[in-house]
């Protein structure tokens, strides 16, 4: 019996073009031959010709996800090389001093389209992998990508989590499964400097944010170096990553906002791991809380702003930038002369060019309501980064420069200012 040959899904010459230039997604309105179940499948321009194998899906709106632009099939030996290939970037990244990754027990293994393996994300917990795959063509080949992780990492347990939105739009059962091993309710990392207590079954996302790790302490040391000893307040706290990092550093205090009690509390017990002051917790909305800081009349020397995506996709992007600017002039409002903002986005439809506009414009609408802000030089930049290079960027990929970061210091008035 002869075997059907694959199918092979036409795109539209947008489509085309698109993978052409490097972007490895095209979108369900670019696809013109009906897909009729998640698989790999061979992709072609309307007039025939090759562009490649992806990762093929029949309702999702993000409907192919390429892997390489050969006209060969992908199969369980190209999938070993694109894993063999991101560990070893990693192997070389805990070598490299600049990476931040000596002593730290938890860092990202494979990331996505950036590694090459498209909708798959692995993070090391400790001696736990925490898996996320938002491919359904990739699914059957899951328990074989587990071996290989296992392989080359000694890892202990494997971990799918089921809550990634991906999943969902996938068609993609939610819950969680061990691929090997048995997971434990906590594990210890070390992200070089701190020790955390994480969850990988409950935890948000795999049970850490490990892109802000090199972020964290440059805050820390602009705190050290501009305000020795001063207050700090991480808004969007999670576990207080850029508070503790600053009391590490030198800082006298810390404040963390966030919706999340049990992050919180993860903070607290991270605080008494490190032998760190306790930070104040603050539990609830951050732009209520702001607000109620504000009119109880605190300030404080520090502020981190790292706020969850506000615009996933582009058609939400006018709303999240009022969202930002609003953020940052309550933050402005309460920062000391001389302090340090830290701001963050990881909407990728926010670009950093966009996040500096509305900090800019956010200090401008203060100086124009306050006469002593008004006084102040503008802020200064004193560095512009992303995320830590375990989250490589992919050239032609913008949605990989996910993260900006944007280090601020707010200088005080100038001799002779008004007032």
């Amino acid at each position: 019996m002869t075997t059907p040959a694959p199918p092979r899904i036409a795109v539209s010459d947008r489509g085309a073009e698109r993978l052409r230039a490097g972007h490895p997604w095209v979108y369900r309105s670019d696809v013109l031959t009906p897909i009729h179940e998640a698989r790999f499948a061979a992709i072609v321009d309307r007039r025939g010709k090759p562009l490649g194998w992806g990762a093929v899906h029949p309702s999702s709106l993000l409907a192919i996800r390429l892997w390489h632009r050969h006209d060969t099939p992908i199969d369980a030996t190209l999938i070993a090389e694109r894993i063999d290939t991101a560990l070893d970037y990693r192997e070389r990244l805990r070598s490299d001093p600049a990476a931040g990754l000596e002593g730290a027990t938890a860092l990202r293994l494979l990331h996505a389209e950036a590694d090459r393996v498209p909708g798959l994300i692995v993070d090391q917990l400790g001696p736990v992998l925490v898996m996320q795959n938002g491919s359904a063509a990739l699914e059957p080949h899951l328990e074989t990508v587990a071996a290989l992780l296992k392989a080359r990492t000694g890892a202990t347990a494997l971990l799918l989590r089921g809550d990634a939105k991906a999943r969902q739009l996938e068609g993609l059962s939610p819950k969680p499964r061990a691929l090997f091993g048995e997971v434990p309710d906590q594990v210890e990392v070390s992200d070089g400097v701190l020790n955390w207590i994480l969850n990988p079954l409950r935890g948000q996302k795999t049970g850490a944010y490990l892109d802000q790790r090199l972020n964290q302490r440059r805050f820390a040391s602009a705190v050290a170096s501009f305000t020795p000893g001063g207050t700090v307040l991480d808004v969007f706290s999670h576990h207080g990553g850029f508070g503790l990092h600053a009391i590490a550093s030198g800082a006298g205090a810390a404040t963390l906002i966030d919706s999340s009690a049990a992050a919180l509390q993860g903070g607290a017990e991270a605080a008494r791991r490190n032998q760190l002051s306790e930070p104040e917790r603050l539990h609830g909305d951050a732009f209520d809380t702001l607000r109620a800081l504000r009119s109880e009349g605190r300030r404080f020397d520090a502020i981190s702003l790292d706020p969850p995506p506000f615009a996933k996709r582009s058609r939400d992007l006018e709303r999240a930038l009022a969202g930002y600017k609003e953020l940052h002039l309550s933050a402005l409002r309460l920062l000391n002369p001389g302090g340090i903002l830290a701001s963050a986005s990881c909407s990728a439809a926010v670009g950093e060019a966009d996040l500096l506009n509305v900090i800019s414009e956010a200090a401008a609408d203060l100086a124009a309501a306050d006469q002593a802000a008004a006084d102040h030089p503008p802020l200064q930049i004193l560095s512009r980064s992303g995320a830590a290079p375990d989250h490589p960027e992919r050239l032609g990929f913008p949605e990989s420069a996910y993260l900006k970061f944007v280090l601020l210091h707010r200088a005080p008035a100038e001799p002779g200012a008004r007032g």
